[in-house]
């Protein structure tokens, strides 16, 4: 992870940031409070505030509009540090919330105990325009999906079901079986399905241009059958720094797909995982995970892993295996990126038949 060490600073100031006004409040090295102020949540008054100021420390919490801020604070010359809001409200947790109070707790535990607040890393600009690409793409095709079960669903009531077929042909073929009574109802149902459908092929199209020409990591990722050009790049961008991780088993645990641990005593009961980090992410990694499992899955030290825990049998076998499958993938994912080697599907059952003949 990263390191929450910074350097002396005159002054800490802690920032409550709304949607409209963000609040602030600065201590003194010796923890007292110098001022509280006030300014609107732009570009230009964050500037007012804090241009031509000596170097200070900054904490805020991560939200939607810190990855702004922390960009501009930056290039004003201050020290940022980008507090993970889940540890933030179990530390700083009270019946008597202001924002001025929490500018004021943030500027406390950033100078008292930065580590316990955590730092969450920033995308550059250039790279959350492409996440956000990635996300424009997910939300088509998941309104795509959306309208074709409304449509089949429709159909259902008329007693016509529609054969299965990709998505991509579903608007061409299901016109083929729409009763000539539904035909005005769906009509603009299956016309914005055709658009959703060309918008989604458009949005391949400069994500592909994207991982050639900004983001060759990504196309070397795809070595792995199953992570294809969309896993590939999300992961890519959504790391941003493969160095932040001294380790690539602990990618595993950042993205969220690690059991939670509350063992006490002689008790240390198996749980769920602990869906920290990004979900997005997360849910492109089981799908490939799911993909590797299934019938057109290649063999491999994944898919092996994979299906001896399914075979296993019990209460949540397979969901299991996907999970480990899945966190395993977002490790060798990483050990792939940070040691730019090929990739060999099956390297762990070679060097155990090897040491098996020795």
């Amino acid at each position: 992870m990263q390191d929450c060490t910074f350097a002396v600073a005159p002054a800490i100031v802690g920032l409550d940031v709304g949607d409209s006004v963000t609040h602030t409040c600065t201590l003194d090295a010796d923890r007292r409070v110098l001022e509280r102020a006030r300014f609107k949540t732009t570009p230009g008054h964050l500037r007012e505030m804090f241009g031509g100021q000596a170097p200070l420390k900054i904490v805020l919490e991560a939200g939607s509009q810190s990855a702004w801020m922390c960009a501009e604070l930056r290039e004003l010359g201050h020290q940022v540090q980008v507090a993970d809001p889940r540890k933030v409200a179990l530390i700083a947790k009270s019946n008597r919330k202001t924002d001025q109070r929490d500018s004021e707790v943030l500027a406390r535990l950033g100078m008292g105990a930065p580590e316990l607040i955590g730092e969450v890393h920033h995308r550059s600009l250039a790279d959350q325009a492409d996440v956000a690409m990635l996300r424009a793409r997910d939300l088509c095709v998941r309104m795509r999906t959306k309208s074709v079960q409304h449509v089949r669903g429709t159909l259902k009531v008329f007693g016509v079901r529609m054969r299965s077929c990709s998505a991509e042909s579903f608007d061409r073929l299901v016109r083929e079986v729409i009763p000539e009574a539904l035909q005005p109802a769906l009509e603009g149902v299956l016309s914005m399905l055709a658009g959703l459908s060309r918008q989604i092929r458009d949005y391949d199209r400069q994500l592909a241009q994207i991982a050639r020409e900004r983001k060759p990591e990504a196309v070397r990722l795809q070595q792995v059958h199953g992570v294809g050009p969309i896993t590939s790049l999300a992961f890519v961008l959504t790391m941003a720094d493969p160095s932040r991780f001294r380790r690539s088993r602990t990618v595993g645990s950042w993205v969220g797909l690690a059991p939670k641990v509350r063992s006490s005593g002689d008790r240390d009961p198996e749980l769920s995982i602990t869906k920290t980090g990004d979900g997005y992410l997360r849910r492109l990694l089981v799908q490939s995970a799911q993909y590797m499992l299934g019938p057109f899955g290649q063999d491999s030290d994944l898919r092996r892993f994979g299906l001896r825990l399914a075979a296993r049998g019990g209460k949540g076998a397979k969901r299991g295996a996907v999970v480990a499958v899945a966190r395993k993938l977002a490790v060798l994912l990483h050990r792939l990126w940070v040691t730019d080697q090929p990739y060999d599907p099956v390297r762990q059952a070679k060097r155990l038949e090897g040491a098996a003949k020795n």
